[in-house]
């Protein structure tokens, strides 16, 4: 008779726990400024078996109560109710949030606020793990690395050398008045910087001071390519009867909102915390991208009302997606070719636009308080404008670009790279499709290094959570 009675004691206790193994569960959490994800996975192999998404979870930034409100929400939308006793091990990886010290703020916040939510929601697992954001993307590579360095690039910039998963040094990240140079907010100020030269007779001639205008409600008859010059918008970045607002739908660039090469986010609008926007790391903006329903970066479009309002402002979408470099119609009147312009948009861009004084005071006039009225990191939003230019080889924009690779090479330098070492990426700008990823690899390729390119954290957290619990994790699989 062969039963467990008549087995060796040990195999069968070996066995029992084998098989409780096999039912154990692992949350894994990527906490961002504009959203927080859960994702609940096996923790035998990481097969992802649900995921919640609820609102911002940047540990400085959101109080404690509602960051314990969202972390509860996205692991019940994670976790249905008959699973939570399984959950063994819980990992989170937050914004604000780092191990720099035992009385770190953020990392306190966090711990706080997601022990709360667990026991709200009757999860009562062994281990419960609190890490910044960017030390999850960085295990969220093939392999959960445990050495080597990361690097961010959406809205701002900032990288970071890891040693066993923790941040051991931070180069850049100080927000958009003292640093993130080379990220999107610094590439959007640039194009704003560029339009207003053009205006004031400082800077050459380039299609970002109709992009930008239009993006931020300047009346047409104030662009310098007014009047007809160029149907319905300016190398190919959307507008009425344009390029049939080339790159995206409803926003920067994508069917899935503002900025689908990340848009500062995700392929999937879902990216370095932002969920349908310009989200980042360091999380500003909204939900549904940098702002408020209607405002900049809402779920329909890049700008507000005043961008939003018809044929002469930049109706629908004034999209810049690089993530299509065939998205321009070719038979379009105004389709912008290797010297700027091509076909029948030749003879009505002038390089030299006959911009009157009196208009290009309108301009300014119209450009200062629209950008004036949002806040700064807004201007993230203005970014993709600068790639589809840039695409379509407006020599301001490429030079835009090229000094924000150049500030992330130096971000990478500062590290001292050992040639042939790992580099994490994460951030729209750096991703398969992203403005500045060709552009940085080219640079990288000098020093014997590559791009590791991740979505977000959420990989990373369930590898982290595998690990609490005495894992060995091979790779990270949710996506």
């Amino acid at each position: 008779m062969n039963n467990d009675l008549n087995q060796d004691p040990d195999r069968v206790r070996k066995r029992a726990r084998d098989q409780a193994r096999d039912r154990d569960l692992v949350v894994g959490l990527d906490a961002g400024g504009t959203r927080t994800r859960a994702v609940l996975a096996s923790a035998v192999d990481g097969r992802v078996l649900g995921q919640g998404l609820s609102g911002p979870g940047n540990a400085l930034t959101v109080p404690v109560p509602l960051l314990t409100e969202h972390l509860a929400e996205a692991v019940a939308r994670a976790v249905p109710d008959p699973d939570r006793a399984r959950v063994v091990a819980v990992a989170g990886g937050f914004a604000g949030a780092a191990e720099t010290a035992p009385d770190e703020p953020g990392r306190l916040n966090a711990l706080a606020a997601l022990t709360a939510a667990l026991r709200r929601l009757g999860i009562a697992a062994e281990s419960v793990g609190v890490s910044s954001d960017i030390e999850a993307a960085f295990a969220s590579a093939p392999g959960a690395p445990a050495d080597g360095l990361a690097l961010v690039a959406g809205t701002g910039a900032v990288a970071m050398r890891i040693i066993d998963r923790r941040c051991a040094v931070t180069v850049g990240g100080d927000g958009w008045l003292l640093g993130d140079d080379g990220g999107g907010f610094w590439i959007g100020r640039s194009a704003v910087r560029a339009a207003l030269r053009m205006a004031d007779g400082r800077g050459g001639p380039t299609t970002l001071a109709d992009a930008v205008g239009r993006a931020l409600g300047v009346p047409t008859e104030a662009l310098p390519y007014a009047e007809g010059r160029l149907v319905g918008g300016v190398a190919g970045l959307g507008g009425e009867g344009g390029l049939g607002g080339a790159g995206g739908r409803d926003g920067l660039g994508s069917l899935s909102g503002a900025g689908g090469w990340d848009g500062l986010g995700s392929p999937s609008g879902a990216g370095a915390d932002g969920e349908n926007g310009l989200g980042s790391p360091s999380g500003a903006g909204g939900p549904d991208g940098l702002g408020t329903p209607g405002g900049a970066g809402s779920r329909d479009g890049v700008g507000s009302s005043r961008s939003a309002s018809g044929p002469n402002h930049a109706a629908g979408p004034v999209s810049a997606d690089v993530s299509d470099s065939d998205s321009a119609s070719p038979s379009s009147s105004a389709s912008v070719g290797a010297s700027g312009v091509s076909g029948t948009a030749r003879e009505r861009l002038p390089a030299e636009p006959e911009w009157s004084p009196a208009r290009r005071a309108a301009y300014r006039m119209h450009l200062l308080p629209a950008v004036m009225a949002e806040p700064p990191i807004h201007l993230a939003r203005l970014a993709p404008l600068v790639a589809g230019a840039a695409r379509h080889q407006d020599a301001v924009a490429r030079a835009i670009l090229d000094e924000a690779a150049d500030h992330l090479l130096e971000l990478v330098r500062a590290l001292a790279p050992r040639k042939g070492e790992r580099i994490v990426a994460t951030g729209g700008l750096l991703g398969p499709e992203g403005p500045l990823t060709a552009l940085l690899s080219e640079r990288l390729k000098a020093l014997g290094l590559t791009l590791d390119w991740v979505a977000d954290g959420c990989g990373g957290a369930v590898a982290l959570a595998r690990l609490g619990h005495g894992g060995s994790p091979p790779s990270s699989r949710t996506s």
